[in-house]
C-alpha cells in the first residue's frame, strides 16, 4: 500500500505542475500561436505519458486486475477533464491535417510536440525510478523491453487498428458532448478496451505513448513495433475519417436512413 500511495502522490504532482505550466503558457505566450500550441500539446501529452507509465509499472509489480482497471477508468477521466484543448495523440491531429481545419505546419508541429514529450516522459520517469522511492521503482528503470505484443504481428496489428477505430470514432460522435460527460464516455470506452486487449497489445492506440512506454522494442524490432503502434492506429485514423465523415455522414445516405 505504500508504494501505492507513492505512485499516486506522484501523479498527483505530475498533474498539478502540468496544469501550472498550461495555464502559464496560456497567460504568457497565447501572442506566439506556434509556440503556444507547441508547449500546450507538449505538456499534456508529457502528462498522459508519464502517468501512464506508472501505472503500467504498479501494474506489472502490485495491483490486481480489477484494480488496475479502476485506476485506468480514473486517470482517463483526470486526463479529459483537465486536458482540454489538446489532441495528445497524433492519430487525433492527423484529423484535422486531413480535414485541413488549421495549416498543416500547425498540425506539423503538434505531432513533433507529441513525440517530444513522449522521449521526456519516458527519461523523466527513468530518473523518478532510480531514485527508487518506492518499493515498486526498485530496478524499473534498468528494464528493457516489456515485450507487450503477447501475440502475432498481425493479430495485434488487427487489434490495434480495431481499437483506434472504435476509440477515434467514439471521439467524433462525442465531440459535441459537455466535456464532463464526455470524459466519464471516454474514459469507461478506454477501460473497456484495454480491459479486451490490453493483455494482447497494451491496447494503447496511441503512436506517441506507445512510443514512451516500450521504446526499447521500438530499437530491438522496430518494423514489428512500427508496424502495430504507429501505423495501425494511423490507418484506424484515416479510415474512420474516409467512411464515417465521407459516408456516414453523406447526403446519400442521409436520404437513405430517412427512406427507411
Amino acid at each position: 500500500m505504500a508504494g501505492i500511495r507513492t505512485s499516486l502522490l506522484l501523479v498527483a504532482d505530475i498533474v498539478v505542475t502540468v496544469q501550472l505550466c498550461r495555464r502559464l503558457t496560456r497567460w504568457r505566450l497565447r501572442s506566439r500561436q506556434r509556440l503556444h500550441a507547441f508547449l500546450l500539446e507538449m505538456f499534456s501529452t508529457f502528462q498522459i505519458c508519464t502517468c501512464t507509465s506508472e501505472l503500467c509499472l504498479l501494474s506489472s509489480v502490485e495491483l490486481q486486475p480489477r484494480t488496475a482497471l479502476a485506476f485506468t477508468y480514473a486517470l482517463t477521466v483526470l486526463h479529459g477533464i483537465t486536458l482540454t484543448g489538446t489532441a495528445c495523440n497524433p492519430c487525433g491531429t492527423l484529423q484535422s491535417m486531413l480535414g485541413r481545419a488549421v495549416s498543416v505546419k500547425m498540425d506539423g508541429l503538434k505531432i513533433v510536440a507529441q513525440f517530444v514529450a513522449a522521449v521526456l516522459a519516458r527519461v523523466f520517469m527513468h530518473f523518478i525510478w532510480s531514485l527508487e522511492m518506492a518499493e515498486p521503482h526498485l530496478g524499473a528503470h534498468s528494464r528493457g523491453c516489456s515485450n507487450p505484443m503477447q501475440t502475432t504481428v498481425v493479430q495485434a496489428f488487427c487489434l490495434e487498428l480495431l481499437f483506434s477505430v472504435v476509440f477515434q470514432e467514439a471521439i467524433l460522435l462525442l465531440k459535441e458532448f459537455n466535456h464532463i460527460y464526455k470524459a466519464h464516455l471516454i474514459a469507461l470506452l478506454t477501460t473497456m478496451l484495454v480491459y479486451a486487449g490490453g493483455d494482447l497489445t497494451g491496447a494503447t492506440f496511441n503512436p506517441a505513448l506507445a512510443f514512451s512506454l516500450h521504446a526499447d522494442c521500438f530499437y530491438d524490432q522496430f518494423y514489428s513495433y512500427s508496424l502495430v503502434y504507429w501505423i495501425a492506429p494511423s490507418l484506424g485514423k484515416f479510415l474512420i475519417l474516409c467512411v464515417f465523415e465521407k459516408v456516414l455522414f453523406s447526403t446519400w445516405f442521409q436520404k437513405w436512413l430517412l427512406s427507411i
